[in-house]
């Protein structure tokens, strides 16, 4: 939390942009909400769903059935369910179960053990083992994010999240460290076919990836 950085005091205008840029899902996270473990940003949320007719999915405090009914109540296309699916397995399993297709799990992994709370706890299992607890659950997606590259634009651990996604048939997204137009290019690599997709944030805030180059190739793909 120290070291957040503010690109954009409006969160519903970016929506709008990223939308705007021909970007087809919108990525959420209510950062406040996973170290508080309950929503705390729900009035930016609203204005970015009145901003955008694209899905959204969001996640960060999601730890009871509640919360997820509410947000998928409002509009939210899928929930992402992050510590709670640690701590709580069987809330994920009902959930999806209740709401196929708009549960995923975000499984945040810092040297190969996944940490919760908002990163400020590091618990004793892998992410495969959480993903394997999900299998045949009716998740819609593992959101695979390397923590020790997120933000920091050293592009996308590909080995891990590919190795993760051989081993489970859950669709796996990949996400922390994008960077460049490399990364959509690794992508696009056949290895990589197994992959749902990548999540993109501070490159394009940077400006480090041009976003019409990067929807060129993957649209040509």
């Amino acid at each position: 939390m120290a070291r957040a950085t503010v690109f954009n005091l409006d969160p519903a205008a970016q929506a709008a942009s990223f939308a705007a840029q021909g970007f087809e899902y919108l990525h959420v996270v209510d950062l406040d909400g996973a170290f508080a473990g309950k929503p705390m940003n729900a009035h930016a949320v609203e204005a970015m769903l009145k901003a955008v007719t694209m899905p959204v999915q969001l996640g960060g405090g999601i730890r009871d059935l509640k919360t997820i009914e509410a947000w998928l109540d409002k509009g939210i296309t899928r929930v992402i369910i992050g510590t709670a699916a640690v701590r709580d397995p069987e809330l994920v399993k009902g959930a999806a179960k209740k709401f196929p297709g708009r549960v995923a799990v975000g499984l945040d992994a810092r040297d190969g053990k996944v940490a919760v709370e908002g990163w400020a706890e590091t618990s004793h299992v892998t992410a495969l083992e959480i993903a394997q607890r999900f299998e045949d659950a009716g998740v819609a997606a593992i959101i695979f994010t390397d923590i020790a590259r997120d933000g920091l634009l050293k592009g996308l651990n590909l080995d891990a999240t590919i190795g993760l996604a051989d081993r489970i048939s859950i669709p796996v997204i990949a996400s922390g460290g994008f960077a460049s137009i490399d990364d959509v290019k690794a992508l696009l690599e056949p290895r990589a076919k197994k992959l749902a997709g990548a999540i993109v944030g501070r490159a394009l805030y940077d400006g480090r990836l041009d976003p019409a180059a990067a929807l060129k190739l993957i649209r040509a793909a």
